[in-house]
């Protein structure tokens, strides 16, 4: 079976980057553009890892983040922070809901986020 990928990302632009390389590699992708439609989608799906950018409209990834953990469909999804954020930006709360990894997108290619994943999957 396909690993399923969630990508919620308000930046069209890195969205279907990271869904272009993921693709390629055979995962199955769904992405959405703010952190509401994200929550659904992640709902929906239930995908094996989740792409989650922490500054989005509608919602923000440590909303989204907080929610999943709540819910018996999401607390045990592993989730990447995508963020700009230096790590003294990124709030302990995030922490504190159990993220798998925290990817600064100015410092690693989609290529590298790919075997992230591929190493939280192991």
């Amino acid at each position: 079976m396909a690993v399923k990928i969630a990508i919620v990302e308000d930046d069209q632009t890195i969205s279907q980057m990271y869904r272009f390389k993921f693709e390629a590699e055979g995962y199955k992708v769904e992405t959405a553009e703010n952190g509401k439609l994200g929550l659904e989608l992640i709902e929906s799906i239930k995908p094996d890892v989740v792409l989650l950018d922490l500054m989005m409209p509608e919602m923000t990834g440590d909303q989204v983040l907080a929610v999943m953990r709540k819910s018996s469909w999401g607390k045990d999804i592993k989730v990447v922070i995508l963020t700009n954020m230096g790590e003294q930006e990124i709030p302990d709360s995030v922490r504190k809901l159990g993220v798998s990894a925290v990817v600064l997108k100015a410092d690693m290619t989609p290529r590298q986020v790919f075997e992230l994943v591929t190493k939280l999957l192991a």
